[in-house]
């Protein structure tokens, strides 16, 4: 972990990042790529020492809407756990009256369940939650520094409990490891017994580029020998990694999801994640 002071918190469209990098450990993550520019290791996550002033600042000077924090770092990463960030910022949203959303893999979002409870009363809160396998075993090998995916479903059920609004990612899906019929069905079964609003899925696959790439096929020679030459050899160096099995998939994907009225178009899932009710709009407390 190492400091800096930053000159902005929140992006135009209202992302906020308190933190740079990551501890999860996930295998496929497209935020290791060199196109983001991170000038430091991966792990050796940056912390934006004064991003609590400029959190406070800008809130002042933007009208309310929803607040949310960037897909590039998992907002409770374990650093959260003693620096609390995130909870802090939570109050401010709170106090002046903003809406809240993040995407997390961790339980430790139930931490602040009685800020997200109170800004959900005041205004909105919608909690993004990524499932990628069924199976817990592979699991730790897909995500290994973060709880399981039963774990995850029992935190979207207790979110689901306190009536706070949840959406999960399919996503990634990788090929040839959880690109499979049982897998899908299991977590949307998982998705309708949670009650979520919405599952966000840009086709069954993943991708992958210079960094990200060969960080995964390190991976791919550490827990499954031999895939990563079936890799370079169906899909070389393209960015975009299909799975083949992507049709047939998507097929059950929108027949479960339709029949239980679950959004399942990416861009209806996005507006109803931003989109902020007016008549909650507070005056803020200075």
């Amino acid at each position: 972990m190492h400091y800096i002071n930053s000159k902005t918190i929140l992006s135009p469209k209202n992302g906020m990042n308190l933190y740079r990098g990551c501890t999860h450990g996930c295998i496929y993550c497209d935020s290791r790529s060199d196109i983001y520019n991170m000038n430091h290791r991966f792990e050796d996550v940056e912390v934006k020492k004064n991003a609590l002033v400029l959190l406070k600042n800008e809130l002042l000077k933007r009208p309310q809407s929803m607040i949310g924090t960037g897909a590039m770092t998992d907002p409770y990463i374990p650093l959260e756990k003693h620096l609390e960030y995130l909870r802090k910022s939570l109050n401010l949203i709170y106090r002046y009256g903003f809406g809240f959303t993040c995407i997390t893999k961790s339980d430790l979002i139930l931490r602040d369940l009685d800020l997200l409870k109170k800004i959900n009363e005041k205004t909105k809160v919608v909690v993004q939650m990524t499932l990628t396998t069924s199976d817990d075993d592979l699991c730790r090998i897909l995500e290994p520094h973060v709880c399981n995916t039963t774990r995850r479903v029992e935190v979207l059920k207790i979110l689901q409990k306190h009536g706070i609004p949840t959406v999960v990612w399919l996503t990634p899906i990788l090929p040839y490891i959880n690109d499979n019929i049982e897998n899908i069905e299991s977590i949307l079964n998982y998705c309708i017994d949670a009650g979520v609003k919405g599952v966000i899925c840009f086709e069954m696959g993943m991708t992958l580029r210079e960094g990200d790439r060969e960080y995964y096929y390190k991976k791919l020679d550490e827990y499954f020998p031999g895939l990563k030459d079936k890799y370079i050899e169906e899909f070389g160096n393209s960015y975009s990694i299909p799975s083949p099995n992507n049709k047939q998939l998507m097929s059950i994907f929108n027949e479960k999801t339709d029949k239980h009225d679950i959004l399942n178009k990416p861009d209806e899932v996005f507006d109803y994640i931003s989109y902020f009710p007016q008549k909650s709009v507070q005056s803020r407390l200075i």
